[in-house]
């Protein structure tokens, strides 16, 4: 591997474990509410924030697909020879949409528990 894919892929490297440590220091300190702290998001209000925190995610799912597209896309061109920047792209891309698919499928479970309970 040349220096610039070593490089790339450190620094994806280090971007995943940088979301790790964040989701972690989310979970420790905003995540759980503790007695007298709200878990709410405090800078955006209800379902504006929902529904822009969705979006935002399903944009970054979106991104992540098209980047694996064109990656495969150069490398079937002959633009490119570097199959780990090719299979890491789809991997992401992969990954991505898995989670928002059982991101929807909890959604969906949870409308469906709260439209079957009795008033």
């Amino acid at each position: 591997m040349s220096s610039v894919n070593m490089n790339s892929l450190m620094a994806a490297r280090n971007a995943i474990l940088d979301r790790n440590s964040a989701l972690q220091d989310i979970v420790k300190n905003g995540g759980l509410a503790g007695p007298g702290q709200s878990s709410a998001p405090k800078e955006t209000s209800g379902t504006e924030g929902f529904s822009a925190q969705l979006n935002g995610a399903l944009q970054e799912v979106n991104q992540l697909q098209r980047a694996a597209k064109a990656e495969t896309t150069a490398y079937q061109m002959g633009e490119t020879n570097d199959v780990a920047a090719v299979m890491l792209a789809k991997h992401k891309a992969s990954l991505g949409f898995e989670s928002t698919l059982q991101v929807r499928n909890k959604l969906l479970s949870a409308y469906r528990d709260i439209m079957n309970m009795s008033v």
